[in-house]
């Protein structure tokens, strides 16, 4: 599985932008798809999941500005962010895993956020 992740940039304190992260070489079924965010200095941290069946986990710091969905007919994986805070500025990595092997992950490159204040 190969991912690409794009849709990062400069913004505003209190703007959006939506992330995307596409799938390909899929041979087996995509399950989990998530997005992590790491900031200069600091851990990579999760920001969101979602499975296979749409049930959804949220890093606290996210909750109620972030949503993450799923286009599973173009392996896709989608985070829009709203309410944008200068504390989300990160590199956010998208990664999956596969039904053949759960728990597996495949990870893509990274898109830089940078928020302004």
């Amino acid at each position: 599985v190969q991912l690409q992740a794009s849709g990062g940039g400069l913004v505003q304190a209190g703007g959006s932008l939506r992330l995307s992260c596409a799938a390909s070489e899929v041979v087996f079924r995509i399950n989990t798809m998530g997005w992590y965010r790491q900031a200069p200095g600091k851990q990579r941290e999760l920001v969101a999941t979602i499975t296979r069946r749409g049930i959804t986990n949220y890093a606290d710091s996210v909750k109620g500005r972030f949503t993450i969905s799923r286009d599973d007919a173009k392996n896709t994986v989608y985070l829009q962010m709203n309410s944008l805070k200068p504390d989300d500025t990160a590199v956010y990595v998208c990664n999956s895993d596969t039904t053949w092997r759960p728990g597996s992950f495949y990870w893509g490159q990274g898109t830089q956020v940078t928020v302004s204040s």
